[in-house]
């Protein structure tokens, strides 16, 4: 992997595992310095769910590849604990900043124990439970951040968002706060972009995380699923958190970014574009392709899903058709 990203400095927020440790990693595979941030520093600090995942631990993933890892254990819903962690890149990095990965997200497991059940049958905390630590953090990071950026006149802030945004997935509270992590983006953007601060909302595919593969677990066991629920079950043209982390590093190296601002980027389709491969050669196709969406109604066809063209629906299409679906 070419070291195109020597001396660049990135902070990626929540980073102990899942999405953020893949970009973490795809990150150190271009020679960048890393700030990683998470409540688990190691073994002893464990977060109390089932699925494990430290800072150290992806420090060691990072430093494999070649990349520079600075942990920093932190609560990211505590605004001073943020507020000093910039501070920190400031003085340890003599102000310098060029890339913030909006991701820290603690609610998956809220998601879990809650889906399949409509809003109103859970508490009212099942809000803040998914868009605190997720929504709101990714707000107050990107306050500190562009503080950073603007004194430099350059910057990238990636928010990592979801296909949740535009279609019903998990629920109403998640649907809402991805919506709203896209309008953020957006409307940074707008406001950054005299700083010539790039700001874009990123969507990954399916992404295989230890969560992910923890909730398709679920589904193996289950006698009677659903038909939308078989892409879980079945692994279906998933992604690896590594293949966020590779398109995330090759759109630092771009020398233009600021064309892209405000807008949100598929992590399968740029990809495609700047011809990147995730774990073992593979390239999984867009959600919005016809070489997904046909095999995907259709699972007797994804044998000859090459058959298919890549022809991805115009995003006017999507957006009508998705809007009016009662799931993707």
């Amino acid at each position: 992997m070419t070291k195109n990203l020597l001396g660049k400095v990135a902070l990626v927020t929540g980073a102990t595992r899942g999405i953020g440790k893949g970009i973490a990693i795809g990150l150190g595979e271009a020679g960048a310095t890393i700030y990683i941030t998470g409540r688990s520093l190691n073994t002893n600090t464990i977060s109390s769910d089932n699925v494990s995942g430290t800072l150290l631990e992806t420090k060691q993933e990072v430093e494999k590849v070649g990349g520079i890892c600075i942990p920093v254990q932190i609560d990211h819903s505590d605004d001073e604990q943020v507020k000093l962690l910039f501070e920190r890149i400031e003085t340890e990095q003599n102000g310098q900043l060029d890339l913030l990965v909006n991701n820290v997200f603690s609610g998956v497991g809220a998601i879990a124990n809650a889906y399949g059940q409509p809003f109103w049958k859970n508490t009212p905390s099942l809000w803040d439970a998914i868009n605190n630590v997720g929504l709101r953090s990714h707000y107050i990071a990107s306050v500190f951040a562009a503080r950073l950026m603007s004194q430099r006149q350059q910057g990238l802030i990636c928010t990592i968002s979801s296909w949740g945004g535009l279609s019903y997935i998990f629920g109403a509270a998640y649907g809402v706060g991805k919506a709203a992590c896209d309008r953020l983006a957006a409307d940074m953007a707008v406001e950054l972009k005299p700083d010539n601060i790039t700001s874009v909302s990123i969507w990954p595919g399916i992404v295989g995380t230890e969560h992910m593969l923890e909730f398709a677990e679920g589904f193996n066991n289950q006698d009677d699923i659903q038909s939308q629920d078989v892409t879980f079950r079945d692994n279906y043209n998933w992604e690896t958190p590594l293949l966020t982390g590779r398109v995330i590093a090759s759109l630092l190296e771009q020398k233009n970014t600021i064309s892209l601002t405000g807008k949100v980027q598929i992590v399968a389709e740029l990809a495609q574009q700047y011809r990147i491969v995730d774990e073992h050669g593979k390239r999984p196709v867009s959600l919005r392709s016809l070489r997904f969406i046909v095999p995907n109604a259709i699972p007797g066809l994804r044998k000859y899903a090459w058959l298919i063209p890549d022809f991805k629906i115009p995003w006017l299409i999507l957006q009508w058709g998705m809007l009016q679906s009662p799931k993707i």
